[in-house]
């Protein structure tokens, strides 16, 4: 490609129909580790991008692109596959027959896609212009090199290896290639009184598989996608079908579209879908709930309406669980329409609601942050608050959910003391009214489009989810099971049950491995208690620094200004109206492994002297 030079600046394009922003956002920050210069579309230019032929659109992406001195652009859609190569044919052709290209005379020298490798794949059967392209199973190195960075730029602390990550690697290596996990049985977690009926629940399941000695209790998302919506549901209910005779799974988790989210109950007339299974009216979730048993059921919250969306899902799914993000699917994020302050003040309420049906509540919170560039003290602190407003406001049960991996280049032994911490401070909320469930999963963008190496992280972060509690066999008590598949399709039910199989199989190989001492014990490991001390005294610290100087700390106006005020620092955030720039001002950096506050040279900045200078004292 063309030669990199010192003041290149990389445009990076999107559509507002994809919600996936985490890729953008990382390479994003990487380069400007490196020393360049990175503009994310904002909401206005991936409207024009997503409609490239409507009059004027393509002036607006030429000015964008003067505008902002861009000198090569980067296009990222991890969505259906037909449809990316479609929005991408346009762009490019656009660029190209408007003379914009480098070789035709215009300021554009490269160009670069990120996405499914079937949608890469269908791209290079129709240009045959250099692209560069990213499937998602590139190291940094591998991203930056092909970008063109010289190699003596490149961050030298996201390459170093980590040996409890290379053992685990090989330990799951061996489990894949023996292949006995293909005969793994699902465990026994049936056969009690409420089992499959409306009156069972999650916390009966997971009391009944604890005295059997069987937990985790498994979870999948499941949203098979179609542009025909009869088609999509009939589909999914045919795979729910599969799913609940199989038996592998527990808790069928619904992966609805961005209109079911945004627009349930409304004449989505023209727009587009977004990915997942389009849900519009409550008897398609009464079917489900009727397909799915015995198995238990759940789905994404609303991005409005979220109170009264709570409701139907109690009605016609009898949902396990309710899940609320709090500060996101919202303006933030772009998912709903709500501005922060509406959406907290929504979810709130549905808090009352919740907990007026005795239903457990699940916090989509922390790993929303770290997709936004968040250090480690953000994510366990955002979980904290949470789980106390959850405790004030009378929930007896907390599902704490907490994504390993992310970002994808965090070490091992760094997840580890995060998630100890996690759970230290949250469950010093419990008592005789409030109880926490540890629920595990593997991170988002954490798997390798190469089936059989994304088999074998699958099993790599089973072993990882274990070593957090090891010696408490109860531990993870629900473990959502991110198919392996999943960087290049969604998942159906046979690779579903495959890596349910795998998650299991690799659960009770590590189990035995530890018991008679042939792995080491990380009960005892010297770098993660290092690490958990830092991390436990800096919470701990920051915790009482808010309770002692906010008022109104755990209300929606308290949780507005933590976020307003830059307190929960989230500096990849896509903020095109710019109503949040000091939540934006902290950057962070991955050091070895873990996530940190840095200032403009590198230097890790301590996040309690962070957040006293947030909060002016």
């Amino acid at each position: 490609m063309n030669k990199l030079l010192p003041n290149e600046v990389f445009g990076l394009l999107k559509t507002n129909i994809d919600a996936h922003t985490l890729g953008i956002s990382t390479i994003s920050e990487l380069l400007r580790q490196c020393g360049y210069k990175t503009i994310i579309s904002n909401g206005f230019i991936s409207d024009a991008v997503e409609n490239i032929r409507r009059l004027n659109n393509l002036s607006i992406l030429k000015n964008w692109i003067n505008e902002n001195r861009i000198t090569r652009i980067g296009f990222s859609y991890r969505l259906d596959p037909k449809d990316g190569k479609e929005y991408f044919l346009e762009l490019f052709y656009q660029l190209k027959n408007n003379n914009l290209l480098f070789e035709d005379g215009g300021v554009i020298k490269a160009l670069f896609f990120a996405g499914l490798p079937d949608t890469c794949s269908l791209i290079q059967r129709y240009i045959k212009y250099k692209i560069i392209y990213f499937y998602g199973d590139e190291s940094v190195n591998e991203s930056l090199l092909s970008l063109g960075v010289p190699s003596e730029k490149l961050p030298n602390d996201l390459a170093a290896d980590c040996k409890y990550d290379n053992d685990r690697n090989n330990l799951a290596k061996s489990i894949i290639e023996n292949g006995e996990y293909l005969n793994c049985k699902p465990k026994d977690h049936f056969n009690y009184s409420n089992f499959g009926k409306k009156t069972d629940s999650i916390i009966e399941r997971i009391n009944i598989s604890r005295d059997k000695n069987t937990l985790p209790i498994i979870r999948a998302h499941v949203g098979p996608y179609s542009i025909n919506k009869e088609e999509a549901i009939n589909e999914f209910i045919d795979w729910t079908v599969q799913l609940s005779k199989s038996g592998y799974l527990d808790v069928l988790s619904i992966g609805t579209s961005q209109l079911t989210q945004s627009n349930f109950g409304e004449d989505w007339q023209n727009k587009p879908n977004g990915g997942g299974v389009p849900i519009n009216s409550p008897l398609d979730y009464a079917r489900i709930w009727e397909a799915a048993r015995p198995m238990l059921v759940r789905t994404y919250a609303g991005t409005k309406d979220i109170q009264n969306l709570a409701s139907i899902y109690e009605k016609y799914l009898y949902t396990a669980w309710h899940a609320l993000s709090f500060w996101w699917f919202c303006e933030l994020d772009g998912r709903g329409k709500n501005s922060l302050l509406e959406n907290l003040k929504e979810h709130f309420d549905t808090i009352k609601y919740i907990a007026s049906i005795s239903k457990p509540l699940e916090a989509n919170v922390s790993h929303h942050f770290s997709f936004r560039g968040a250090d480690d003290i953000t994510y366990i602190l955002s979980d904290y608050l949470t789980a106390k407003v959850a405790k004030n406001k009378g929930i007896k049960y907390f599902i704490l959910q907490n994504m390993l991996n992310t970002p994808k280049y965090t070490w091992g032994i760094q997840d580890l003391a995060k998630s100890r911490v996690l759970i230290k401070i949250i469950k010093e909320l419990e008592d005789n009214n409030f109880k926490v469930i540890i629920q595990t999963r593997a991170g988002l963008d954490y798997f390798s489009p190469d089936y059989e190496k994304a088999k074998i992280q699958l099993a790599s972060v089973t072993a990882l989810m274990d070593d957090i509690e090891p010696n408490n066999i109860n531990s993870p008590e629900i473990i959502h099971v991110v198919s392996y598949s999943e960087a290049v399709i969604l998942a159906n039910p046979s690779i579903i049950d495959e890596s349910v199989k795998i998650t299991i199989n690799t659960l009770d190989k590590y189990r035995e491995l530890r018991k008679t001492k042939k792995i080491e014990d990380m009960s005892f490991n010297s770098n993660v208690q290092y690490r958990y001390d830092e991390l436990l005294e800096e919470v701990k610290t920051i915790i009482s620094l808010l309770e002692n100087n906010i008022n109104n700390l755990y209300t929606p106006e308290g949780f507005y200004k933590l976020f307003r005020d830059g307190i929960l620092p989230v500096p990849f955030l896509i903020d095109n109206e710019n109503k949040f720039p000091k939540a934006k001002h902290y950057q962070t950096r991955i050091i070895n492994g873990s996530v940190k506050t840095v200032d403009i040279d590198g230097n890790t900045i301590p996040a309690v002297k962070r957040v006293k200078e947030s909060m002016n004292i």
